[in-house]
């Protein structure tokens, strides 16, 4: 292990994760705690509750970690967790309220309340309000809460709180978590109507600054109960889809980030920020300036834990040997697609009679071609090449599904030996206290675990196979244009 030493922390939704990493990236040690969830934590959790896990967890991390390192070398600290969480603080920065959840539907009524506003006041800024947003979750404490609303000196989000705990350093949060609050991150400013056209305070609002940017040394009193130095800066934190990004090594202009969990989740680096009238895209700021555009498909690995639960390594190893298929799916396992087109009535397909082997395997490619047809968009709408893609998720455990997705979208696929949020708030955590840039930490931090590259020959099969399935989707009526090939 080599100094100096970067914590991590990821407060999900059912749990707190800690990570420290040296400066080459290695993990030194790791822990974590589970949350006690009952039927109201999709709506509202305690962040009293986030904080004694995570205080937990470290104590947990620096007993181990102690044994290897002399924690004096550790430099820095950041926070990730989930986007569109808020808590309303009172001035003594205690929470007046649980944690509202970016997963509580009750605001929905709010959020179109909030999108009309954006369209109105200031429509070339954010206006994907949903009930998942922060700015909707504001509005509707405000509208049912209006005795405890009195009282609220500050909106913060998840990892806002922590990061506050940690330092005593309060009212700051970062581009990435303000976005669904309402912040403009292309004019940098929290835009006007939130407070002349919405029931919220101009004062209520944090101050904006740049991911990775340090805004405060650890608090006394904790630097000392952890034998940590005085001097530990703790930085602003990210969502936690962005810190995944970053951990998966999708930092560059031209780089992607494609995560395919239960869901497929694709996150990128362009110059210029994607403007998408159908809303399938929105983009974060990246902390160099850039953009991070991204959206998530209802198409995912949802399938593959449902219907394929047993001798998956099998199954895998199998399906090598006769891909590709010739056959064409689309593993849509719901109603309706969001990303990369925009179809209520979407329904998946697959051809009938297939034995088992088969229909993993071409579900494989559906999943493949999905993922094409959202890197082809992109690029129409960016002007901007894809030049790599950076993978995480379940799915990347699939050698043969690396292998698909590589020929089908031509392009060299990477996947990095740590890829948890946690390990991006590391990486987030060095990238200005003893990194220049993030491009500079994550490029030093980050360590490539397989690398996958197209060969001539698989992709012209899937070539020919993927314009079938473009022109299945449009018979079908779920998509109307023609992508250009690339």
């Amino acid at each position: 292990m080599e100094a100096p030493y970067f914590l991590g922390i990821d407060i999900g939704t059912q749990g707190a994760r800690v990570v420290l990493i040296d400066v080459k990236g290695n993990m030194v040690a790791g822990s974590e705690e589970a949350f006690p969830l009952n039927s109201q934590s999709r709506e509202e959790q305690s962040p009293a509750e986030w904080w004694q896990a995570c205080l937990r967890s470290l104590r947990a991390l620096l007993v181990e970690a102690e044994k290897i390192i002399s924690l004096t070398d550790i430099k820095a600290i950041s926070v990730t967790s989930t986007s569109g969480t808020v808590i309303p603080l009172d001035r003594h920065n205690e929470h007046l309220y649980n944690a509202i959840m970016y997963s509580d539907n009750r605001s929905a009524a709010q959020a179109k309340i909030c999108k009309q506003a954006a369209l109105e006041y200031n429509s070339s800024g954010y206006t994907g309000f949903n009930s998942s947003s922060g700015l909707s979750k504001m509005v509707w404490f405000v509208q049912n809460f209006p005795a405890h609303a009195q009282h609220v000196a500050k909106w913060v989000h998840a990892a806002d709180y922590i990061i506050g705990k940690l330092s005593n350093c309060w009212g700051i949060t970062d581009y990435t978590n303000a976005l669904k609050s309402g912040y403009d991150v292309e004019n940098m400013k929290w835009p006007s109507y939130l407070y002349n056209e919405l029931p919220l305070k101009k004062e209520w609002l944090p101050h904006v600054v740049a991911s990775g940017t340090p805004i405060g040394t650890i608090a006394p009193s904790l630097g000392g109960e952890f034998g940590l130095d005085k001097n530990v800066q703790v930085v602003a934190g990210m969502t936690d889809g962005c810190a995944s990004q970053i951990a998966s090594g999708a930092v560059n202009v031209g780089d992607w980030n494609t995560t395919i969990g239960t869901t497929l989740v694709v996150k990128g680096v362009t110059k210029v920020e994607i403007k998408d009238p159908e809303d399938r895209l929105y983009s974060h700021r990246h902390p160099e300036g850039y953009w991070m555009p991204g959206g998530a498909s209802n198409t995912g690995a949802d399938w593959v834990t449902k219907e394929f639960k047993e001798d998956l390594d099998k199954l895998n190893k199998e399906a090598r040997k006769i891909i590709p298929t010739g056959h064409i799916a689309y593993p849509l396992r719901q109603e309706g697609e969001r990303f990369p087109f925009i179809a209520p009535h979407a329904r998946g397909f697959e051809p009938e009679h297939l034995s088992t082997l088969e229909r993993f395997a071409v579900n494989m490619e559906g999943v493949a071609f999905v993922e094409r047809y959202a890197y082809e968009m992109i690029e129409q709408l960016s002007g901007e090449k894809v030049k790599a893609v950076f993978t995480a998720g379940g799915a990347s455990n699939s050698d043969t599904w690396l292998t698909i997705r590589s020929n089908v979208l031509n392009l060299p696929i990477y996947k990095m030996k740590y890829v948890t949020g946690a390990v991006g708030a590391a990486i987030l955590a060095a990238s200005k206290t003893h990194f220049t840039t993030i491009m500079e930490a994550t490029k030093a931090l980050t360590q490539i675990q397989k690398e996958v590259y197209p060969s001539k020959e698989l992709t012209e099969s899937y070539n020919k196979m993927y314009k079938e399935f473009i022109e299945a989707l449009q018979q079908k009526g779920y998509i109307n244009s023609k992508p250009q090939y690339a």
